[in-house]
Formats: structure tokens, C-alpha cells, sequence
């Protein structure tokens, strides 16, 4: 499921209170004059049917991603794969580059991080939802992250949402 822009209309699953302080986090994101760690991101947790608002400093903290598969040895044994080795051969190469033992650090990091659930939050989503919110906030967009998170135990993603006003959603689609 893509991650889109969603307009406040569309919250179904949020009660008629939290849609309405929702207008209060648009607001404070309109009136920022420069792009701030300290701007909201939401946290949608749907089973305790509970909206949390924490700042964009805070989001590594509260919801941890998973670098499990960005560890060097591992990015370059991709790498080197996709370039026509085999993967023996990318191994071997791996570990002349980096050494047997830091190798298998990370591969054995890889497998931990697969074991823990952490619902495909992952660095690369993490630093994606950064990237476009300032591109957004930039652009001059006025919307707000809200992670919908998986319930637990389950196998299910972490879905991103972008929440923004119904007059912001009107310019975006008719634009």
C-alpha cells in the first residue's frame, strides 16, 4: 500500500476529538517560519484507539527503525551481487574487505533484526518520511506525518500517511 496524502475528511478511524485537534497540528505546521526538528510528526495507534503528537527529534526515539540490513559489509555484499558476482564470490570479496569476523557481526545483526518484529520500519523509510517533509514544508505544503502503526504481534507494516487540510488536498489534486 503507497504511502498518501490523506485529507482530514478521510480519518475515519479517528474520533471526532482527535480529527478536530488534528486542525490544531496544521496550524502550528502553517505557522512555522522555518523548517524545525521540533515540528510534529503523528502516531496512530489504532488498537487503544490513541493519537500521539510527538516532535521529528523524537520519532527515533519512540519508534526505533530497523538498520538491521545497512550495515556496510552487507550494503556492498548487495552491491557486488548486483554487479555480476556470484554469491560466493561475494562473500569471499566481503570478507577480504572487511574481515570474516565483521562479516558475520553483521550478517548474524541481519537475522536478529529479521527476528524482532519492527513492522518494516526501517532507516531508509525513516530518513524517506524526513526528506519529504521538509521537501513538503519547503514547497510550502502544509501536511503532517502520521504513522498508523501495526498492531502488535502482528506481521503487518507500519503505514506513513500524509494528513493535511481538505482546501491543501483541493490545490494538490486539481493543481
Amino acid at each position: 500500500m503507497a504511502d498518501g496524502l490523506i485529507s482530514i475528511d478521510r480519518l475515519d478511524s479517528l474520533t471526532a476529538r482527535q480529527r478536530l485537534a488534528l486542525s490544531g497540528v496544521l496550524e502550528e505546521v502553517r505557522q512555522a517560519q522555518a523548517w524545525s526538528w521540533r515540528l510534529p510528526v503523528l502516531l496512530h495507534d489504532r488498537c487503544w484507539l490513541r493519537l500521539s503528537r510527538i516532535r521529528v527529534d523524537q520519532l527515533q526515539r519512540w519508534l526505533p527503525p530497523d538498520g538491521g540490513g545497512d550495515a556496510p559489509e552487507l550494503i556492498r555484499y548487495r552491491e557486488l551481487l548486483s554487479t555480476g558476482d556470484s554469491p560466493l564470490q561475494a562473500q569471499q570479496r566481503c570478507w577480504q574487505e572487511f574481515g570474516t569476523e565483521d562479516c558475520h557481526r553483521a550478517l548474524q545483526g541481519f537475522w536478529v533484526s529479521q527476528d524482532t518484529c519492527r513492522h518494516g520500519w526501517t532507516t531508509a523509510r525513516y530518513l524517506d518520511l524526513l526528506s519529504r517533509y521538509r521537501a513538503m514544508f519547503e514547497a510550502g505544503e502544509t501536511a503532517v506525518p502520521m504513522l498508523v502503526l501495526a498492531r502488535a504481534g502482528s506481521r503487518e507494516r507500519h503505514l506513513l500517511r500524509w494528513v493535511s487540510d481538505s482546501t491543501a488536498m483541493m490545490r494538490h489534486t486539481c493543481a
